[in-house]
């Protein structure tokens, strides 16, 4: 959709507008949707940050006992600790995100030759990372919100969590705690993701046509799946994806919390606090704790992307 906004028309030599009205447009409604999503589902996200980084007032606890204990220990605005700096990060995280978008695709066409669907999925992705980094240290002050319980805070706010994190904690680089995995993490999740839908795609019109498929509504000679099949490829392509790159997330919550937890002088690396995580709490209950959350926050929408994905193909004409 980024590929496809229209731009008013400008004179020869005219650096293109990124901000133009169908652009404000765009990033307005998608940063509204995205707080409203966000919103939702902070509660799930506060308790596996809780459980991820096993808090000590909750580590003997499980997920469905951590909900319902938060509220109780907190109050149920304890469920949204750490929502407000989320939902300040995911205005600027998508402008930046199309303004990089654009930039890349520009670059990726002129210098490396490169066109179609290539550049566009590489663009795509330089410019996740991007936006990433750029606002990677407002995640950093989201999660020691979320990670502070009552009676203990530390952080009296975000403005307060960023005066702390940059005089205690080496300037600059302290909000870049745990960004690593948080790089490394994004591309299994998106190529596994992608390599399972299609293959199930694949197998599913191969196998069974008349049963799984249908033509498509912009080239009738073209196969689809179904809408619902759709949704359960995406949502089971969704489910191994995070399954792979899961143990990268709890590394990266491990790291981003930093001085916060008392065995912090373990975790200084991506590679130190894999070993460390699985060495004192297995695989089970360290890095695949709290991924029954991830399970319920992003099958759904995994199976939801992969559909509109689908549709929006056949409304752009590209099968």
């Amino acid at each position: 959709c980024l590929a496809r906004v229209s731009e008013p028309a400008r004179s020869p030599g005219q650096p293109p507008n990124v901000f133009h009205p169908v652009s404000f447009l765009f990033l307005s409604r998608k940063g509204v949707a995205g707080c409203c999503a966000k919103t939702t589902t902070a509660p799930l996200d506060r308790v596996k940050i809780l459980l991820q980084a096993h808090n000590h007032h909750y580590k003997h606890l499980g997920v469905f006992s951590t909900l319902c204990a938060v509220p109780k220990k907190e109050g149920y605005l304890g469920l949204y600790k750490g929502n407000g700096a989320m939902m300040i990060r995911i205005f600027p995280y998508g402008a930046i995100q199309f303004m990089a978008f654009d930039q890349y695709k520009k670059v990726i066409k002129k210098q490396l030759g490169i066109s179609g669907h290539v550049h566009r999925l590489m663009a795509g992705s330089m410019a996740g990372i991007t936006a990433v980094i750029c606002t990677y240290p407002l995640d950093m002050v989201r999660v020691r919100l979320a990670f502070q319980v009552k009676g203990e805070h530390k952080y009296m706010g975000i403005i307060h969590a960023f005066k702390m994190i940059y005089t205690k904690e080496g300037g600059f680089s302290g909000f870049y705690r745990g960004l690593m995995p948080t790089v490394v993490g994004m591309a299994p999740y998106a190529g596994f993701s992608f390599f399972t839908f299609g293959t199930l795609k694949s197998i599913g019109l191969a196998q069974a046509p008349n049963l799984l498929g249908r033509p498509s509504l912009d080239n009738p000679d073209v196969l689809v799946l179904k809408t619902h099949v759709n949704l359960l490829c995406g949502g089971i392509a969704g489910a191994i994806a995070q399954t792979i790159s899961y143990p990268l997330d709890v590394t990266r919550r491990r790291m981003q919390l930093g001085a916060v937890l008392p065995d912090s002088e373990k975790c200084l690396t991506m590679v130190q606090t894999l070993k460390y995580v699985y060495q004192q709490h297995g695989i089970r209950r360290g890095l695949y704790r709290g991924l029954s959350l991830n399970y319920i926050r992003c099958i759904p929408s995994q199976a939801v992307a992969f559909t509109t994905y689908e549709l929006m193909k056949q409304f752009l004409h590209l099968n």
